[in-house]
């Protein structure tokens, strides 16, 4: 049995990535843009604009103006808008997105975890963030 090492969490990660790509085939939406979006539903469908571009840039390691134009790019589909004191808010069409590829990722991703048993989820969840915090503490 293979030890935890960079290339599995590479390989997984690259699976991942490719899941919500296939999903978000036929959208204009990127993956930036994908958790720009998704970060601003997850945090309730209304958030302050620097916070929440500061938040996703720091979960990410992206530059907060790619954050910004991700959100720009967001604003000019439709999908959130600005609002008065500086408050972006997703749209019924932005909410209609993430259900969307949610939707179609949620069935490969709920297949592949539902295929390991819950402790073994939980020990790996908290390995990962055990070594991601490590890794933000040495970039930090």
């Amino acid at each position: 049995m293979a030890t935890l090492n960079p290339a599995i969490v590479g390989r997984a990660e690259k699976h991942h990535t490719a899941v919500l790509t296939r999903a978000l085939s036929g959208t204009t939406v990127d993956e930036k843009q994908w958790i720009t979006l998704n970060q601003a539903l997850a945090a309730g469908g209304t958030v302050e604009r620097a916070a929440h571009v500061a938040h996703v840039a720091q979960l990410t390691l992206w530059r907060p103006a790619d954050v910004g134009t991700a959100l720009a790019a967001l604003a000019g589909a439709g999908l959130v808008r600005e609002t008065p004191g500086d408050q972006v808010e997703v749209t019924d069409a932005g909410r209609a997105l993430v259900a969307k590829v949610r939707a179609e990722s949620g069935e490969i991703l709920g297949r592949a975890y539902g295929s390991v048993p819950a402790a073994d989820l939980a020990v790996a969840a908290r390995v990962l963030t055990t070594i991601t915090a490590r890794m933000a503490e040495e970039l930090g």
